[in-house]
């Protein structure tokens, strides 16, 4: 199992690769767009199936997605308590018997992602360690709240901290087709973050077909998106393997014209380890090996790690644990 520090990478975009300076608004290229759905809920449907790892391979794949797990709390209740237990699970994720019985060492996952409030105490509770905070910004999970509110926002999130700011689009500039309007508010929110890498949250569920998808998610990558991201998990619909086809098509697009790379990142209703190697495995087949990185490749997920660790204590054992035995916070 090659688990060696050497394929485990944390850094930002920017410290990897050159950050997306974005591009002129191309009408045309957007207007092309298009999406065969029965096509991609067929491709979609086989996945699972065909991309099935057992073993040594399953705990190498697992390990991998821990590194790319945005390690998550966006509840109303959230508090610093809570906040420092999810930092302390990020910087050890897995328990160190487990890890030891791998042969593995200094795993943590890629980020720790919290509402603005909670910043501050993640950020020091993470100081010294690398792993970056990313917080939620724009009038999440609705992206409604006026306009220069949500660039003031994403503003105080930067001071406060925050390397990563996830920020969520307008979903009516999608679905009246107001393309400029979407490029306009992009470029603005990732003007705002400035050094700080920007994920675009599209909200996938709510843009109501896979064209759209594809449209806005070119629309955020020309306007200098840093990744694009699903959703927020607070939609009825969030992450699914068909609209995560249609965006690492679009990624891989913008990669071919342009030579710059955009991060991806799934979100919301992914709890499962069986889930989590499937979408790299799609990774893996739509977009290559560079982007199983944590600098191009993020799950936003909260329950995942904890499914994760309990497969990993099963491959050691060959016994599974009750889920007390993994708490995330």
């Amino acid at each position: 199992m090659d688990t060696t520090q050497d394929h485990i990478v944390r850094d930002l975009p920017q410290t990897v690769e050159p950050r997306n300076p974005g591009m002129d608004l191309d009408m045309d290229w957007v207007r092309m767009a298009q999406a065969n759905t029965s096509a991609i809920e067929r491709r979609a449907a086989t996945l699972p199936g065909r991309r099935s790892v057992k073993k040594d391979y399953q705990a190498a794949w697992l390990l991998k997605a821990i590194t790319c797990i945005d390690l998550t709390t966006l509840s109303g209740d959230d508090t610093e308590g809570r906040v420092r237990r999810l930092c302390a699970k990020a910087k050890q994720p897995v328990r160190t018997d487990i890890l030891d019985a791998l042969g593995v060492s200094g795993i943590t996952t890629g980020a720790v992602c919290v509402y603005h409030e909670m910043v501050p105490a993640a950020v020091a509770a993470l100081e010294g360690t690398g792993i970056p905070v990313a917080a939620v910004s724009t009038g999440f999970p609705a992206g409604l709240s006026p306009f220069k509110l949500r660039v003031a926002e994403i503003s105080e999130s930067v001071d406060a901290g925050a390397e990563e700011i996830d920020i969520v689009i307008s979903r009516r500039h999608v679905l009246t087709g107001n393309w400029q309007a979407l490029y306009d508010e992009m470029r603005e929110f990732r003007a705002a973050c400035g050094d700080a890498h920007v994920k675009a949250i599209l909200a996938t569920g709510e843009l109501g077909t896979l064209r759209n998808v594809a449209r806005a998610s070119l629309v955020c990558m020309m306007a200098g998106a840093d990744f694009i991201k699903t959703s927020t998990g607070k939609e009825g619909v969030n992450a699914t393997l068909p609209v995560s086809l249609v965006m690492m098509r679009a990624i891989r697009a913008y990669h071919d014209r342009t030579g710059i790379r955009v991060g991806y990142k799934p979100a919301g209703g992914i709890s499962k380890a069986k889930d989590a190697i499937t979408y790299l495995a799609l990774v893996k087949e739509e977009l290559g090996n560079r982007w199983l990185q944590p600098d191009l490749f993020r799950f936003g997920a909260s329950s995942l790690l904890g499914d994760i660790e309990r497969q990993l204590e099963h491959h050691v054992t060959g016994a599974y644990s009750a889920g007390w035995r993994h708490p995330v916070s």
